[in-house]
C-alpha cells in the first residue's frame, strides 16, 4: 500500500511539473488577482472608468508611488487601495495594523493604509496639477477595500470610515444610477456635482498615458503586476522575440496552436507595436512570431522578494509599460 501511496505522489509532482507552472499556483489568491476583481465590481457597480496598478512619480522623494487603482466617474475620483489581508486583524495604537493566520502562530506588521491612501492621494494631487488637471475642490477621496473573506477584525468597530470591510464588500448591489442605496453614495459618491466634461476628458487623458506597472494575464484570469524583464529559452527562440521592448511593443497575446485538445510544443506570439504619431493615426502595427511553449518570461512582481518564471503556455497576454 505504502508503494502504491508514494508512487502516486511522485506521478502528481511529475504531473503537477510538467502541465502547470509552479508560479501560476503561487499566484492563487494574488493581491495583484484581487486588485482586477475589485476594479471590474467597482466598474460594473458605478460606470466610469477605473485605471489599475498606477506608478505615479513623487517630486518630493524622487520615486514613483505604487497606487492599487483610481475610480473616476463624473462625481468623484477615488483613490482605492486594495488589502487582500486575510487571518485576525487587530488594530494598534499608533494605526498599524497587525494580521495574524490560524495555525501559523506568526503576526505580520502593516503601516496604517488608511495613511498610506491618503498620502497617495496627495501626490496623485500633485501630479495631475504638473499635468494641468486642475480638480474642483473635494472631488478626490479615497477608501481601503478588505475584500478577502477571511479576515476578521478585532473589534469591528474599529475600522475609521475609510475602510469598506468585507461584509460592507459584498453588499453592493449593481444597478441603474438611480436607484443607488444611499449606503453606496455615501461611501463612494458623496452627492457631488458633476465635473466639468473638458476637465473630465483632460483626467482621462492624463490617467491613461500615467506610467503604470508592467501585467501579465495568466490562464485562469489570474494576473501579475510588476516589471517584465527577459524571455528565456532556446536561442532561437529568444532571437525571435528580441523585438519585444517596452520603447517599441505595448502588448502581446499569446495564441495557441494546438489541436485535439493535446498541450503545443509551439505557441504564436502576437505583437501589437506602439505609435508615436500624434496625427493621422492608422490602425497598430503587428507581428506573429511562432516559438516553444517552454520559452520563459522573466518578471518581477511588485512588492515581491524573488523575481519569477513563467512558462508562455502558462500566459494569456503582457501588457507593457512605456
Amino acid at each position: 500500500m505504502w508503494v502504491a501511496i508514494i508512487c502516486g505522489l511522485v506521478i502528481y509532482k511529475l504531473f503537477k511539473r510538467f502541465l502547470y507552472d509552479d508560479d501560476i499556483l503561487d499566484i492563487e489568491g494574488s493581491d495583484s488577482s484581487a486588485l482586477f476583481t475589485v476594479a471590474d465590481r467597482l466598474q460594473k457597480l458605478y460606470g466610469g472608468k477605473v485605471y489599475v496598478g498606477l506608478r505615479i512619480p513623487d517630486a518630493d522623494s524622487g520615486s514613483r508611488q505604487s497606487i492599487d487603482m483610481v475610480l473616476v466617474t463624473k462625481e468623484e475620483l477615488v483613490v482605492v487601495s486594495v488589502k487582500n489581508f486575510s487571518g485576525i486583524l487587530t488594530i494598534r495604537g499608533d494605526g498599524s495594523w497587525a494580521c495574524e493566520k490560524p495555525g501559523r502562530h506568526k503576526v505580520e506588521h502593516h503601516p496604517d493604509p488608511v495613511e498610506e491612501t491618503r498620502k497617495q492621494v496627495s501626490i496623485l494631487e500633485s501630479y495631475l496639477e504638473q499635468r494641468g488637471v486642475a480638480l474642483p475642490e473635494g472631488y478626490i477621496s479615497c477608501k481601503v477595500i478588505l475584500p478577502n473573506p477571511k479576515l476578521c477584525a478585532i473589534p469591528v468597530s474599529v475600522f475609521p470610515p475609510e475602510v469598506i470591510t468585507h461584509e460592507q464588500w459584498v453588499q453592493l448591489k449593481p444597478g441603474p444610477k438611480s436607484m443607488l442605496s444611499s449606503w453606496v453614495k455615501s461611501a463612494f459618491r458623496g452627492g457631488k456635482k458633476d465635473i466639468q466634461e473638458s476637465v473630465s476628458q483632460n483626467l482621462e487623458f492624463v490617467l491613461s498615458t500615467a506610467p503604470i506597472w508592467d501585467r501579465l494575464e495568466l490562464k485562469g484570469n489570474k494576473y501579475v503586476l510588476g516589471e517584465f524583464l527577459e524571455f528565456k529559452g532556446k536561442q532561437e527562440d529568444v532571437e525571435a522575440l528580441r523585438h519585444i521592448r517596452r520603447s517599441k511593443v505595448g502588448s502581446m497575446i499569446i495564441q495557441k496552436t494546438s489541436m485535439f485538445g493535446l498541450a503545443p510544443s509551439r505557441l504564436q506570439v502576437l505583437c501589437t507595436f506602439r505609435d508615436y504619431r500624434t496625427e493621422g493615426a492608422s490602425a497598430p502595427e503587428l507581428k506573429e512570431v511562432t516559438v516553444r511553449s517552454n520559452t520563459e518570461i522573466i518578471f518581477e512582481p511588485a512588492n515581491a522578494s524573488k523575481v519569477r518564471k513563467f512558462k508562455l503556455s502558462s500566459v494569456a497576454s503582457m501588457l507593457l509599460s512605456a
